[in-house]
């Protein structure tokens, strides 16, 4: 695990990445969103992380940057992969053809609640009373989103899909720290080019499978999401988590989760108009308030 020593370097240059990777990673379910709208999920995603993964495999060749070294590092970047393109972004997507964008992004900005507690129960790692505070409150705040959208008629089905997706991208994030901490996986854009790849190679048959091509709508609107999903979120973001995860850790680098809840809610009521209740209102300050003290207790400890 990365320790405290590392927290001196969370300067400037890393506050900035920190914000730009909140403000990408919570836009993505709102572009997705708006997506959606003309494309089936499997197929559109399929599309994203093939168009995605080359890009971002173009330009680390262009760059320098090698393959990876070992079995250890694909296993990896297979692993991570699955985890976060696979799972967590095809479940995403999946539930958000029936739930709001930003519900689906409160549920993701528990990212760090899970990570801590997966820590403590699967790991032994010691948590504070701060820590603990911090898990009782963020998961209070979540069950009251989720409690207040079931009563209002949001689709149960889609809102356990985004549970499950958020533990995949919690296994995610323990595969970044592995690789980030064991070397040998080659470019940082390189891996999350192949990563990217890995999440076509899998999504992209089911979408063959059970979608039909009839059903995207070349608009205008598609285009623009679609573009702008894949390479921001997709390939900026992720680079940029990675870069942050290496310079400050990622107990630390997590800590800047605590904005998605607010950042994802109110990108999405000013695009998509998505309605905002004093319910959500509370439980984001709830959610944002746990977070932020489970990490604050994680770099102290």
């Amino acid at each position: 695990m990365t320790t405290a020593a590392a927290a001196p370097r969370a300067d400037g240059a890393a506050l900035a990445m920190g914000l730009s990777f909140a403000f990408m990673w919570s836009s993505a379910f709102t572009s997705a969103k708006i997506a959606l709208a003309d494309a089936p999920p499997f197929l559109l995603l399929g599309a994203r992380f093939a168009l995605a993964g080359i890009v971002a495999i173009a330009i680390a060749a262009l760059a320098g940057q090698k393959w990876p070294r070992d079995r250890r590092a694909w296993i990896l970047i297979g692993l991570f992969g699955l985890c976060q393109n696979s799972l967590y972004l095809g479940l995403n997507f999946l539930a958000m053809t029936t739930i709001p964008a930003g519900l689906a992004a409160i549920i993701a900005s528990a990212l760090p609640l899970l990570v801590a507690a997966i820590d403590r129960i699967g790991f032994g790692a010691r948590l504070p009373w701060l820590g603990v505070f911090g898990l009782l409150a963020g998961f209070a705040g979540v069950l009251l989103i989720m409690g207040g959208r079931i009563a209002g008629g949001v689709d149960p089905v889609g809102l356990a899909l985004c549970v499950v997706g958020a533990l995949a991208l919690a296994a995610a994030t323990l595969v970044v720290r592995a690789m980030t901490a064991g070397g040998g996986s080659g470019g940082g854009l390189m891996a999350v080019g192949l990563q990217m790849l890995v999440g076509s190679a899998t999504l992209f048959p089911i979408g063959l499978a059970f979608e039909s091509f009839d059903d995207v709508n070349l608009t205008l609107s598609l285009g623009l999401a679609f573009t702008y999903t894949a390479i921001v979120p997709g390939v900026v973001a992720t680079l940029v988590w990675f870069r942050l995860v290496a310079r400050i850790g990622a107990t630390a680098a997590s800590a800047f989760h605590f904005l998605n809840p607010a950042f994802g809610v109110g990108v999405a009521a000013i695009l998509l108009g998505e309605a905002v209740d004093w319910i959500d209102a509370v439980g984001v300050a709830v959610v944002t308030l746990g977070i932020a003290a489970v990490q604050l207790a994680r770099i102290r400890a």
